[in-house]
């Protein structure tokens, strides 16, 4: 082939490669953009895998502040973890001051409204996930590292929003154990790594005592929960 006509060629293969080398740039994974992608997704949590004879209780809320319950979960050096609305304790945070600081308590992150997040777009949800989060570190030093979702429900955008707000994994629930009004809940077989759901309502000492009660007699202990999820 005469020099000159090669050198068409090749112009004419590289004009042709150009479109499609773009191409891929603009459509590939969003993570080839530093800075422009979120964090990964954590894990979803409603059961701990362990051989552990432990069980995990779990308040939701905060509105109720019995001086019983405060006195069972003290008295029985109960390892709660208090998924906390910011406006329930904005009014009394002594009483959750007092879990903290001469229990074992921990205060985990339940949004700053109590929405349902999959209503919600990436920037609504993160605003209360990371609100929640502020407000806690603000009032109790500490914060938080779990994060129960309002209804339970999330999606794959709370699943990012959580590790954007510093939470390790959203925590759902193996048995809801809460009272409400004159439906109890039945009795379930407990199993090593369960989750129990309580809420701080006007039945939350009966409903602790409950969960206690089931726990030992499946010769199961509460642990704290933050300690066995997986970073």
């Amino acid at each position: 082939m005469p020099r000159l006509r090669l050198r068409h060629a090749v112009r004419a293969a590289l004009a042709a490669l150009v479109p499609l080398a773009l191409l891929g740039a603009s459509t590939g994974p969003a993570h080839s953009a530093p800075g422009a992608a979120w964090p990964e997704p954590v894990p979803v949590v409603s059961h701990i895998e362990t051989t552990d004879p432990v069980v995990f209780i779990t308040i939701d809320d905060g509105w109720y502040h019995d001086p019983a319950a405060a006195k069972l979960l003290l008295d029985r050096r109960v390892p709660a973890s208090l998924f906390l609305l910011p406006g329930a304790y904005s009014y009394d945070s002594g009483y959750f001051h007092t879990l903290l600081n001469q229990g074992s308590s921990r205060v985990e992150n339940h949004t700053v409204n109590h929405p349902d997040l999959t209503a919600l777009d990436a920037a609504g949800q993160k605003a209360e996930i990371c609100g929640a989060r502020d407000q806690h570190l603000a009032r109790f030093g500490d914060g938080p590292r779990l994060l129960r979702p309002p209804y339970g429900t999330y999606d794959a955008t709370t699943r990012t929003a959580a590790r954007a707000c510093g939470a390790k994994a959203v925590v759902t629930w193996t048995y809801d154990l809460t009272t409400w009004g004159s439906w109890t809940p039945p009795a379930p077989q407990l199993k090593a790594g369960d989750i129990i759901l309580l809420h701080f309502n006007e039945t939350v000492t009966q409903d602790l005592k409950r969960a206690l009660d089931l726990a030992e007699a499946a010769g199961l202990k509460p642990a704290p929960l933050r300690e066995y999820v997986p970073e």
